[in-house]
């Protein structure tokens, strides 16, 4: 599978808001225009445990899904965040992924000091990295 490039204004705002919310996960959308991601759209965690888990409240997943086809962009990708395991899909992950077209940007913060950021395709359980060019 060919590389995927995030531009350095995706992966910093990515990478912030991952370490403004260190305890639970954070999620979101990332909408893009003609294949290229251009905007992120944090969406509030609602799961029970956003610790290690998440759950994208689905009043502003639908508004920013809006905003998105008010911006002419389509679905690129939906993020959220490792606070403790590494940036790798966990079983929850694989068995809640409903949008198989979607990349799935996993930030961790399991490393001190690093933080890293991992894409993946995920349809039927099953997930296959994409290597990624942030910056």
């Amino acid at each position: 599978m060919s590389e995927i490039h995030i531009p350095r204004k995706i992966t910093n705002q990515l990478l912030h808001l991952a370490q403004l919310s260190p305890e639970t996960e954070v999620c979101g959308l990332i909408g893009s225009l003609n294949g290229i991601p251009n905007h992120c759209y944090p969406v509030d965690n609602s799961a029970d445990h956003p610790e290690n888990r998440f759950l994208l409240d689905p009043k502003q997943q639908i508004a920013a899904m809006g905003q998105m086809r008010e911006n002419g962009e389509e679905l690129f990708a939906i993020y959220h965040s490792h606070p403790t395991t590494p940036a790798f899909p966990s079983k929850t992950d694989l068995e809640m992924a409903s949008y198989p077209e979607a990349l799935n940007l996993i930030i961790s913060l399991n490393t001190k000091g690093v933080l890293e950021m991992r894409g993946f395709r995920i349809a039927e359980q099953k997930a296959e990295e994409v290597p990624l060019i942030l910056g």
